[in-house]
């Protein structure tokens, strides 16, 4: 009798051992796995929570897969997702680019997840909703299939690694970038340095859509427009406006950077030492984002 009570209480600790254990790996579970298996929006009103790098989206709304001036683009990851107001930004600026010659609207690339938040793979930002990149290879043809739109690259107008623009540079992109930039919803917008370098030298007239244009790595493909909070939305996080005047100080360093990178030091004599492993980049966690993205993950 002893031995079977011993026998049963180890087999009750080893049985509950491995449901605390399953517990816990679920309750580990990355952000990124969570809101990535979210295939459709919350019921619930339209909201954007937390930072564009730390949040998430309720009641998101989908762009449609086509429209009369636009096409999303990599289907397949299912980040065609957004605020309300991103999406009307995006159907408007498209309206405004199919005025550009040779140009009948706009590809569009990543807005957000379903749920917004961390995405499995891939952009750090994108979290909330606000955030959309716009592809510029020109789009003049808006019937591509499915598959095309997968296979399609887009346009790269860099040069020199960023420094400077390239011969497929043309005013038709200018002039979208000063579209994307004069809507009063926009933040700052992303591109490389040598765009925005070129930028300033080009524009003529009021330049105070330049201040909006900000340059960082990559992005020459494609320009990153960042929206502010839409109006009542208290738990959303702003990004602080950019520095005064048109940023164009700002961008030739960042091209002095590219052409002359920073000298490396030479290693001493001797044996080499053993490197150190960098620590791998701790995944954002469910506990990491505003509380209000758990019910946006629990809700229908």
């Amino acid at each position: 009798m002893i031995r079977f009570w011993h026998s049963a209480s180890l087999f009750l600790l080893l049985f509950c051992g491995i449901l605390t254990g399953s517990a816990l790996q679920v309750g580990a579970k990355a952000a990124k796995n969570l809101f990535g298996s979210a295939q459709t929006g919350s019921d619930q009103t339209p909201s954007a929570f937390g930072s564009y790098a730390k949040g998430c989206l309720a009641g998101a709304e989908q762009l449609a897969e086509s429209g009369p001036t636009w096409q999303a683009m990599r289907l397949s990851r299912n980040r065609n997702w957004g605020h309300p107001e991103t999406i009307d930004y995006i159907q408007k600026l498209s309206q405004r680019a199919r005025n550009l010659r040779g140009w009948n609207g706009l590809y569009i690339g990543d807005i957000s997840q379903p749920r917004g938040g961390p995405m499995l793979s891939g952009h750090a930002s994108h979290q909330n909703g606000l955030d959309v990149d716009i592809w510029l290879r020109r789009a003049d043809d808006l019937s591509l299939s499915p598959a095309q739109r997968e296979e399609i690259l887009s346009t790269s107008l860099r040069r020199a690694q960023g420094a400077y623009i390239n011969d497929k540079w043309t005013g038709q992109h200018l002039q979208l970038l000063k579209y994307a930039a004069q809507d009063p919803r926009v933040a700052r917008i992303f591109i490389f340095p040598g765009a925005k370098v070129k930028m300033c030298k080009q524009a003529s007239g009021d330049r105070a859509w330049l201040r909006k244009i900000r340059p960082w790595w990559g992005h020459h493909s494609h320009f990153h427009v960042r929206l502010k909070c839409p109006a009542g939305l208290q738990d959303c996080v702003n990004q602080p406006p950019p520095p005064k005047g048109d940023g164009r100080k700002e961008a030739e360093k960042w091209v002095a950077r590219i052409l002359n990178p920073p000298k490396v030091k030479p290693k001493p004599p001797g044996p080499p030492r053993p490197k150190a492993r960098p620590k791998p980049k701790r995944a954002l966690q469910l506990a990491d984002l505003p509380g209000q993205c758990r019910n946006v993950l629990n809700a229908k």
